[in-house]
């Protein structure tokens, strides 16, 4: 019997969407371990079942996550690891999180056979609007707090907003902000490939409120290859649609994240300053004169002749705007006033002077290991690269002084991960109890100090480039050659080997593994749930013949 109020049916509502699914998502996300832990309870009392189904060919789930677990073991056991009392916990936690990570899946992929695809695609567009008003939750409590409209133009209260507003939308996750662009990403390719515009406006319109920068670049370079090769022509159209989302969001919304940009890309590449450019360039015109021959000679004359004309005229039009410029400044007796706009999104602009918590244990930290942190003490601070590029090479160095260690890693917690900064009882990942701090030597020598060295300095240091985060550099280092490939051929290669077959799975496979250099996923316990529930769902819709949701032949062909 059906129970029906007025616009209301039950029974409806209850086979509308997979509410199993919706409620696990919604929990497991979240980024306070009790609730992926009630997640996982929630899931596994309903769906009693832990057949993994593990097999050398054709595995049920990637042998990736059945594989980390004796590389760790072997890799602690080798390194004597165990010697030191305060390592089990830290051991003890990374194989929670392993086994999380892969009760998780179990059951992703449990849901996906138990769920047809029209069930699951309701499910997500559920999943992304509650995401949404979420995000336009923490905008809107923001602009409550700065009594602006745009608090990303906001630059009152110190600038605690203004280009840093995106880092407090952080959506369902209530994670950092980036994990809600990752999250939005995907949406917006598999909206793109379903064919919605409207819930692909709500996921791009999510993801520009976060502004992640190495997100969005990692974002657009993904939109523009299913642009170019694996898109029908009104997929393209949608494609254009979000971009032009993002355009206009940079303009009009936050156009300092635009500039941000810039300058940062003009300090990493400072090398390559026009005047070094120019004194390059004329070195090799002097060496290049002296071979000529004598027409030559004269047809280079007569060039750089015509070109010094150019540049006078050139510099003469820029004069004649500066002249009028300067005759629309407030003339007064003394001359007229001229006000150089200021570089506001500098630390300098900004900076109070006061000493911030997370700042302060971080110095902290510095005093107590002074001595083995040999990179806080340079100065004057002026890194060659950014951070996140100097950790790559630290861990590369170490395993090349080290090869035995190479092989295995140097186990879990003891290089590059989560857990190993947060036992470091810095503040950093986490709080971690002062009488259990565990950092390995290696650690200490090279990321704890190489994150030190930036994150204890002014703020223009403090950015996401310059931490040594990486899903690569964890499994190199922790788990080894071995961990790495494991990662490479059994997790990546278990989705990728379908790639022919993948639509919208193909930029989110992409997409996962371009994240994989920004920091450690797979300890976040987020993201890769979802990416595995929509690259579980693709292979499943693009192996069924009788699907009501896959893309047509006709569609398949009509490629612009």
């Amino acid at each position: 019997m059906t129970i029906s109020l007025p616009g209301f049916d039950i029974k409806k509502w209850k086979n509308y969407a997979d509410w199993r699914m919706l409620i696990f998502l919604l929990l497991f996300i979240n980024v306070h371990i009790p609730f992926k832990i009630v997640a996982l309870l929630f899931v596994y009392i309903s769906r009693f079942n832990f057949q993994f189904g593990f097999k050398l060919r054709n595995s049920r789930l990637p042998l990736f996550y059945l594989l980390v677990f004796p590389i760790a073991i072997i890799a602690a056991i080798v390194n004597k690891n165990f010697i030191n009392l305060y390592y089990i916990p830290v051991f003890g936690w990374a194989l929670i999180c392993w086994a999380l990570a892969l009760l998780a899946i179990h059951q992703v992929k449990l849901m996906v056979d138990g769920s047809d695809t029209e069930t699951i695609y309701r499910t997500l567009i559920i999943f992304f609007i509650i995401n949404a008003v979420f995000s336009a939750a923490n905008l809107g409590h923001i602009m409550w707090i700065t009594k602006s409209i745009n608090p990303y133009a906001y630059m009152g209260m110190h600038q605690r907003y203004f280009i840093n507003t995106g880092d407090d939308v952080m959506g369902i996750s209530f994670d950092i902000s980036s994990t809600n662009a990752v999250l939005c990403a995907f949406g917006v390719f598999y909206f793109i490939y379903k064919r919605n515009l409207a819930m692909m406006i709500v996921c791009m319109s999510t993801l520009v409120l976060t502004y992640s920068n190495l997100i969005s670049i990692l974002f657009l370079l993904t939109l523009a290859f299913i642009f170019i090769f694996k898109t029908t022509r009104n997929q393209k159209s949608m494609i254009v649609v979000a971009l032009m989302i993002y355009i206009v969001s940079m303009a009009k919304i936050s156009p300092q994240n635009g500039k941000y940009l810039n300058e940062v890309t003009a300090s990493a590449l400072r090398e390559n300053r026009p005047e070094k450019q120019t004194a390059t360039m004329s070195d090799a015109t002097s060496r290049t004169t002296n071979v000529l021959s004598r027409d030559e000679r004269r047809r280079k004359f007569a060039q750089n002749y015509l070109d010094s004309l150019s540049t006078i005229k050139a510099r003469q039009e820029k004069l004649n705007e500066l002249d009028k410029k300067i005759k629309g400044l407030p003339l007064t007796d003394y001359g007229r006033l001229y006000i150089p706009e200021p570089n506001t999104h500098f630390a300098e602009f900004y900076n109070t002077g006061e000493m911030t918590p997370d700042r302060q244990q971080l110095l902290d930290c510095i005093a107590i290991h002074r001595d083995q942190l040999p990179l806080c003490h340079v100065e004057p601070f002026l890194p060659a690269l950014p951070g996140k590029i100097t950790g790559t090479v630290q861990t590369f160095d170490y395993l090349v002084a080290h090869p035995l260690k190479s092989i295995a890693g140097l186990g879990p917690g003891n290089f590059s991960s989560k857990i190993a900064f947060r036992a470091a009882g810095a503040g950093i990942r986490g709080d971690y109890p002062k009488n259990y701090i565990y950092i390995n030597p290696a650690f200490m020598h090279n990321h704890l100090d190489l994150y030190l060295s930036f994150f204890s300095k002014n703020a223009e240091f403090r950015s996401v480039r310059n931490n040594p985060y990486s899903t690569y550099d964890q499994i190199l280092s922790e788990y080894g050659i071995l961990g790495l490939l494991a990662l490479i051929i059994f997790y990546i290669g278990f989705f990728a080997r379908n790639y022919k077959k993948l639509n919208y799975g193909l930029p989110i496979l992409m997409m996962v593994a371009g994240i994989f250099f920004l920091d450690y996923w797979f300890e976040q316990l987020s993201v890769l749930v979802v990416f595995e529930l929509m690259l579980f769902l693709n292979i499943k819709e693009t192996t069924s013949s009788d699907l009501k949701t896959k893309t047509t032949v006709q569609e398949e062909l009509a490629y612009a």
